[in-house]
């Protein structure tokens, strides 16, 4: 069985004077995405039919990467990061409903910690910790708001992985953090 998904790629490597762009693009199999272009970036917004998010957003990926035109994919939106206004439009509540509700003055209590920008006006929390809080609290009835959240977090975290220097790098750092909550555990 099919669905329809809707994600947006944003791309590194072209830009709006990219020659043949478009064509390329259509070419490779992107008959199903709007071209955007925004502060110097281009980015595609899909509608585009599949069995999973994971698959369809992959197959995507491969679909520009092959036009032979220089693009890279960056990132995958809807962001994974997300602040009070991004929350509250994406479950369709106030800003200050969601607002009393991280602060527990509403609902349960216990909504997910910002996990940047703590000291700032604008803090920043994981979407799908955020999502899968509206999921135990009845606030979001479908769980696959909560697994394309996560499928989107992933993505975005092996895009970024795909530098080969910056692989090795967060690699050694990974294997460092594990060694040492191996041994905090071990005692």
């Amino acid at each position: 069985m099919s669905n329809l998904f809707q994600f947006t790629l944003i791309l590194d490597g072209v830009d709006e004077k990219t020659q043949g762009l478009e064509d390329a693009l259509f070419e490779a199999g992107c008959d199903d995405a709007l071209i955007n272009y925004k502060a110097g970036a281009v980015y595609l917004d899909f509608d585009r039919e599949g069995e999973s998010l994971e698959r369809t957003i992959i197959s995507s990926i491969k679909d520009i990467e092959s036009a032979n035109i220089g693009a890279r994919i960056v990132s995958v939106a809807p962001e994974h990061l997300v602040s009070l206004s991004d929350i509250a439009e994406r479950v369709s509540m106030t800003r200050q409903a969601v607002s009393l509700l991280i602060q527990g003055a509403r609902g349960s209590g216990n909504f997910p910690k910002p996990v940047l920008k703590i000291t700032k006006k604008s803090p920043l929390w994981r979407w799908s910790a955020v999502a899968e809080w509206f999921y135990q609290e009845g606030k979001i009835l479908d769980h696959d708001v909560v697994d394309s959240a996560n499928v989107v977090e992933d993505i975005n975290a092996a895009l970024e992985l795909r530098n080969k220097s910056s692989f090795e790098h967060k690699r050694k750092l990974l294997n460092e953090l594990e060694n040492k909550v191996f041994w905090q555990v071990a005692r």
